[in-house]
């Protein structure tokens, strides 16, 4: 059986002058990176603002395991398949992070003949985008430690300086740090650490800015540190704001590609939604509106992570409407979920899969409490019987919500045909979207509410350190931001080793950071790193390049 890599690398693309077109993008706002990729200029979306938008497919996930979802397939497949059944559709991803490619997780290209192309440089450099965030983040990170240097005229408590250095790959021993050692031309001893580049506030920023001049004014706006009196500090009190503008000037740009089938692709912005809002640049998904009557946008992890932030902070900013929530999950995982031992996932087992189903029932009531019709998208693998999917079948149905088999992988965009149809007959519905909480209720409750709501806890513990910091941010104005939660995704609950459908728990909440340029609260959650950290046996072992530049061991 070929590889993703081995697929990918044997279609072939059309000129990506020729995917603008088909758009309808002009030539004089198209900025080629190569044959087969390029930038959209931000002009040409201003030039878009009079046109009607169209209806707004969101896809995510039960929660992930071991045995594998495919929520970026079935992503990639669902806009093929509509295209195939002759609508006008395209759709938005995120840019994959270095850090998973060569760690654990692996890209986030798709699979199968469900791609994004051209694979390889999706899922390594790209156009730049990840690297220009690191950069114009350090570059702040540079300026606090030189104003610290040269005579800290805003009296910054070297304590308390909040902004952390990032790089875009996985590098535990760069978590905790004491900088500026060496004597004293050498900076101000403090202590300080890395956090990976696709959780850094530039990249929120970077994804919900909807021009250059919102770009620069949500970066002036980034608390960095607080001065002795307790006092904000801000990269606009450091005149740091324009120069960091000018290292995203090109990266805040939408990235065009296309899916093997040549189905029109934005991919562009890459925060995680375990420690970030999760989801692709408001700029990217806006634009596409204006485009097709059809846009399939995917968030991070499952549907207590990146689609609840989709909902409740990337709607409201970007002014999006949801029509429909496709909830992906597979047999194999839900066998997982029950209990089922990995190395017995291709035998019928109809009560592991009856005890898995708590966790696929939880991400369908997740989604339908934010008032948007739900259909499951069962991702088919060859092990899976008729009694198994049939099982799922009468589940899912009993909840209310539609479902349809996907094989997108294997298939392409026929076999999300059957998907497509429900999700066509989910959005004639209606629906009635709104976000689970109004953003003027004190953050202590925005938080509580996420996790009694979404994940299904009991409650909320606030360690004394992030309690302190919820009354600070109140009474320094930021109460009425949004909260955006950073736990892992390995489980409803805050705890990795808790699966299916939790109960009986508290989320703990040990630390909580502002964004106040992305817009939004971060609650640190469990034993959640902002900085992940390599594997035993690193997908980097295995990567490698022959002779002729063709890169083997992607996936």
């Amino acid at each position: 059986m070929l590889s993703d890599i081995d697929i990918a690398q044997a279609a072939r693309c059309k000129p990506i002058g020729e995917i603008a077109r088909d758009l309808g993008i002009p030539e004089e706002y198209l900025v080629p990176y190569g044959r087969n990729k390029a930038k959209v200029d931000l002009r040409f979306l201003r030039s878009l603002e009079d046109r009607p938008q169209g209806k707004l497919i969101l896809v995510t996930a039960t929660t992930p395991t071991a045995a594998g979802e495919g929520k970026t397939t079935v992503t990639i497949g669902l806009a093929q398949a509509l295209v195939r059944k002759g609508k006008s559709a395209m759709l938005c991803l995120r840019e994959p992070s270095l850090g998973p490619c060569f760690g654990v997780k692996g890209g986030a290209a798709g699979g199968g003949y469900s791609q994004v192309l051209p694979m390889e440089e999706i899922n390594l450099h790209f156009t730049g985008d990840i690297h220009a965030v690191g950069v114009a983040h350090n570059l702040l990170s540079a300026m606090i430690d030189n104003h610290l240097q040269q005579g800290n005229p805003l009296g910054i408590d070297p304590r308390r300086v909040t902004w952390r250095r990032v790089m875009d790959m996985n590098d535990r021993a760069l978590r905790h740090l004491v900088i500026g050692l060496g004597g004293k031309a050498d900076g101000v001893p403090r202590e300080t650490g890395f956090d990976i580049s696709v959780a850094s506030e530039v990249m929120a920023i970077l994804c919900l800015a909807d021009g250059i001049e919102d770009l620069k004014a949500r970066l002036g706006r980034i608390v960095v540190a607080y001065t002795y009196e307790g006092k904000p500090v801000t990269a606009s009190d450091l005149k740091a704001q324009g120069a960091m503008a000018a290292l995203l000037k090109e990266a805040i740009q939408p990235n065009l590609v296309q899916t093997i089938e040549h189905v029109p692709a934005f991919v562009h912005g890459g925060p995680f939604a375990n420690i970030a809002h999760g989801t692709n640049s408001i700029a990217a998904t806006r634009t596409a509106l204006r485009l097709r009557d059809y846009v399939v946008v995917e968030a991070g992890f499952a549907s207590d992570l990146g689609a609840e932030k989709f909902m409740d902070i990337v709607s409201p900013y970007g002014g999006f409407h949801p029509e429909a929530v496709v909830v992906v999950t597979t047999v194999r995982a839900l066998k997982l979920h029950g209990g089922l031992p990995k190395d017995r996932l291709g035998e019928e087992d109809l009560e592991a899969v009856r005890a898995g189903l708590a966790n696929l029932e939880a991400h369908i009531g997740n989604m339908q409490q934010f008032g948007v019709p739900v259909v499951v998208a069962l991702n088919r693998f060859t092990a899976d019987t008729d009694r198994e999917l049939e099982l799922v079948r009468g589940a899912v149905q009993a909840q209310g919500a539609s479902i349809a088999l996907a094989e997108v992988w294997a298939k392409g965009g026929e076999g999300g045909l059957e998907l497509a149809d429900r999700v066509l007959e989910a959005l004639d519905k209606g629906n009635r979207y709104g976000p689970l909480y109004a953003w003027n209720l004190p953050l202590a409750e925005k938080i509580r509410t996420v996790a009694t709501k979404v994940y299904g806890a009991d409650g909320v513990v606030l360690e004394e350190g992030a309690a302190k910091t919820l009354k600070e941010l109140e009474s320094l104005g930021y109460g009425n931001l949004p909260v955006c939660m950073a736990k892992t995704q390995m489980s409803l609950s805050d705890r990795p080793e808790l699966k299916g459908r939790p109960k009986g728990f508290e989320v703990h909440v040990r630390e909580v950071r502002l964004s106040a340029g992305a817009g939004f609260v971060v609650a640190i959650c469990g034993p959640i790193m902002t900085m992940p950290g390599l594997p035993k046996s690193p997908a980097a072992e295995r990567i490698d390049i022959d002779a002729d530049g063709r890169i083997t061991g992607l996936f």
